[in-house]
């Protein structure tokens, strides 16, 4: 008998405009909070979010992001939280920033509020956390018992923040479809324990049909810093539908060749589904995916701006060296390239990269022509 598993956050809210009502979602879940926020976003927010809280009658401390979602950064949080007596967490800001208040709620045993600022991770719905070493480098996935007990999105923020991060979280996204796809096909079981069901599945693939149907048309509102109901599906996308898509899915090449890429120093400053999306070209050609296909990706990531050659993410150099690091890290034995079908080694991932890389570089040699 095959066992199938989903999960999801507890409550995901998303709308312009329901930052502005924040502490009517917190009040429910605790009246003391550290709120761990990106720097660049407090000056932002911070006027409307302390009016909303105090008068809800709600402390908090504010702890300022370090930059890296790291071990030493979960513990100075989680040590002031303690030092202060709080009872909840609330992060606010990008992925890295949510994946470190899920670690300390974790480790503290605290309730978990998310308020994304972009949309260009999955990181809210998902129940784990993305740990990479203090200089970067990837390092472990910190597998957690249960989602956010809120995830809550306004989409005002998220078409004011820079267009390239929600491109970005269409990278990211986009790998949802083709790992759960492949997941599928391997019996490989998923980041919830157990085998895809299908209604993972089916969100999956609902997911890959919005980025396609709605992700141009997003790009260009965000680019002049609207909502329309563009964005808010392609925000729900790169969030709750790749979140539990790929969380409930699986997780296959795509995001092995992500962390693989991260041992490299050049890639350090490009986003997470910026490296993603290279990913996702690479493991269609493990794959030997149909020409349709290939051109499909590669058309939606050159017209989003995303990375489909070696050069875009900064790899210039020494290429067949740095590739077969990058193959051999992917293929290690925390990382999901086991997940794919068949027996991948790291020979069939080099030479899927240095494909990949060749096919997006002809791509681009047809569009400057």
């Amino acid at each position: 008998m095959s066992v199938v598993a989903i999960q999801s956050p507890s409550k995901y809210i998303q709308g312009a405009g329901v930052y502005d009502d924040i502490a009517k979602y917190l009040s429910p879940v605790a009246n003391k909070f550290v709120i761990l926020v990106d720097p660049f976003v407090l000056p932002l927010i911070k006027d409307r979010l302390e009016h909303n809280l105090s008068s809800h009658n709600i402390s908090y401390i504010i702890v300022e992001f370090g930059g890296e979602c790291c071990q030493t950064e979960v513990k100075r949080v989680m040590q002031l939280a303690i030092e202060n007596h709080c009872l909840a967490i609330l992060g606010i800001g990008g992925g890295k920033t949510l994946d470190t208040a899920k670690a300390v709620g974790f480790y503290a045993k605290y309730p978990i509020v998310l308020s994304p600022t972009v949309a260009s991770t999955d990181a809210p719905c998902a129940a784990l956390s993305v740990l990479y070493t203090d200089d970067g480098i990837f390092d472990s996935y910190l597998f957690l018992p249960n989602n956010a007990d809120i995830v809550l999105i306004d989409t005002q923020i998220v078409a004011n923040a820079p267009s390239r991060l929600l491109a970005a979280g269409m990278g990211d996204a986009l790998a949802t479809w083709f790992e759960a796809r492949a997941c599928h096909r391997s019996g490989a079981k998923t980041m919830a324990g157990e085998l895809a069901s299908a209604t993972a599945l089916s969100l999956a693939k609902f997911c890959f049909d919005t980025l396609m149907a709605e992700g141009r048309k997003a790009m260009i509102a965000v680019q002049n810093k609207v909502v329309t109901p563009a964005v808010e599906r392609i925000v729900e996308a790169n969030t709750y539908l790749s979140g539990v898509g790929f969380e409930s899915g699986g997780l296959a090449a795509a995001h092995a060749v992500h962390n693989g890429l991260t041992t490299l120093d050049e890639t350090h400053k490009y986003l997470h589904g910026e490296k993603v999306a290279f990913g996702v070209l690479t493991q269609l050609i493990l794959e030997n995916a149909s020409d349709e296909e290939l051109e499909q990706i590669v058309s939606f990531c050159y017209d989003l701006g995303l990375p489909i050659s070696l050069s875009q993410i900064g790899v210039t150099t020494d290429i067949e060296k740095k590739m077969q690091k990058v193959a051999n890290e992917s293929c290690s034995d925390n990382d999901t390239m086991k997940n794919m079908p068949g027996n991948i080694q790291p020979k069939d991932v080099y030479a899927a990269l240095i494909a990949a890389n060749q096919y997006g570089e002809n791509y681009l040699s047809r569009k400057n022509k």
